[in-house]
């Protein structure tokens, strides 16, 4: 009850100083009117939608609405009250210099609100009112299809320009748009590689939500070196009250078996070697390993017999997993291939300026390629969405990795 108490009493701040700044470029009754009463109404809508939350049925798509709804409201009204609480204490320093130092009767202790700060403001929260609503309606299948080269100086001769198509968080209980889905397909079926692979997160929590998506996603073309896969955190139904342990481990084995419903073969702790030209990389792939996640992943079953000699690629789903584990693993994984992270389906990205997303802040790896001592991290951004329904800045990504024989990095 506290919780809640407090939650209300903080909504309301904001949309006291959002009211102000309001009210201060028009005062004109009823459009006041008006803001208020669908203000008002949209918040009890968020507040009891939260409150309905059903741990039993997890996101659906009321719940997407509902977060969608909450941050293209209330993202731009937070910024809008940091401006207003800043001029705020503006007026009170004012005030204070006034009463304590001028003592001139003639003069207002503290300043009436200027016009000015709140049209800054309002425009400030312009900007990620109308990316969020861009987001929703159009970034969440804005796909973009990212090459990269990888340079390794011991690949072995036969693999020097072997191209890999990564995808990754795909999350189909999320989508409602099949036409852009057989958009995507259609962009990773232009694009000339010699094997797939996919990095997890198949569903949001239950098997039955890649049924409506198991056709089109076997129109994905085969590849002479094969798709494989692995499982993400999602994969598991770990984030959902079950009725029974039985109907957990049941949804569990649907989801294992979605991967080879698509022609995916699914590496559980395990690895298979590629051979090429009577050359041979090791694939690895560990179920999830993740932390503050489910770690499920084990590094050692899955590359046993594997030397430090080999040239090894590694699934894994999660990027803390090479952060903490892989990348000072004595076997010595050369490449390992991650999502999860989304890039928080939010930020901003101009290659060679700028690269930047609030998720840098708990993932040192969060989006693109990495290196430590000569071992590398790539991170797919995601070819799905989970929670916002949408995407600003971070596009759903297919990746096309080649590797190089050498030792520069492109």
């Amino acid at each position: 009850m506290i919780r809640w108490i407090i939650a209300i009493v903080i909504f309301l701040a904001i949309e006291i100083y959002a009211f102000q700044a309001f009210r201060t470029i028009t005062k004109i009754r009823w459009v006041l009117c008006g803001y208020a009463i669908v203000s008002l109404l949209v918040l009890i809508f968020i507040l009891y939608s939260f409150s309905q939350f059903d741990r039993s049925v997890g996101q659906n798509k009321q719940t997407l609405f509902t977060i969608g709804l909450f941050l293209v409201v209330y993202i731009p009204k937070i910024l809008l009250t940091f401006v207003m609480f800043g001029e705020d204490l503006f007026r009170l320093a004012a005030g204070g210099i006034n009463y304590f130092v001028n003592n001139d009767p003639d003069v207002a202790y503290i300043p009436s609100r200027r016009r000015f700060i709140s049209q800054v403001g309002l425009a400030l929260a312009a900007i990620p009112f109308a990316s969020l609503i861009y987001g929703i309606f159009e970034g969440k299948y804005n796909f973009k299809v990212l090459k990269q080269n990888v340079y390794f100086p011991d690949l072995p001769d036969a693999f020097d320009g072997f191209r890999i198509i990564q995808i990754s968080d795909v999350h189909s209980g999320s989508f409602d748009n099949k036409e852009k889905i057989e958009y995507a397909i259609d962009l990773i079926n232009q694009q000339e590689a010699d094997m797939m692979l996919f990095t997890g997160d198949i569903v949001n929590t239950f098997a039955k939500e890649m049924h409506p998506w198991i056709d089109t996603f076997n129109k994905i073309k085969g590849f002479q070196y094969g798709k494989y896969s692995v499982l993400g955190n999602h994969d598991y139904g770990e984030y959902l009250e079950w009725p029974s342990q039985s109907a957990k481990d049941e949804n569990f084995r649907d989801i294992k078996a979605l991967y080879g419903k698509i022609g995916f073969d699914l590496m559980l702790n395990r690895h298979t070697f590629i051979e090429k030209d009577g050359q041979k990389i090791a694939l690895v792939g560990v179920e999830n390993w993740g932390e503050g996640f489910k770690k499920a992943g084990d590094l050692a079953v899955a590359s046993e017999g594997l030397t430090d000699q080999d040239f090894k690629i590694l699934m894994s789903h999660d990027p803390s997993h090479w952060d903490i584990e892989v990348k000072s693993h004595p076997k010595h994984f050369q490449l390992t291939l991650a999502g999860h992270t989304h890039g928080m389906q939010f930020g901003i990205e101009i290659p060679g300026f700028i690269k930047w997303s609030p998720i840098q802040f708990k993932y040192p790896q969060w989006a693109g390629l990495y290196e430590n001592t000569g071992r590398y991290v790539y991170v797919n951004r995601g070819l799905g969405y989970h929670a916002y329904p949408g995407r600003v800045g971070i596009w759903p990504e297919i990746t096309v990795i080649q590797l190089k024989k050498g030792n520069k990095v492109a």
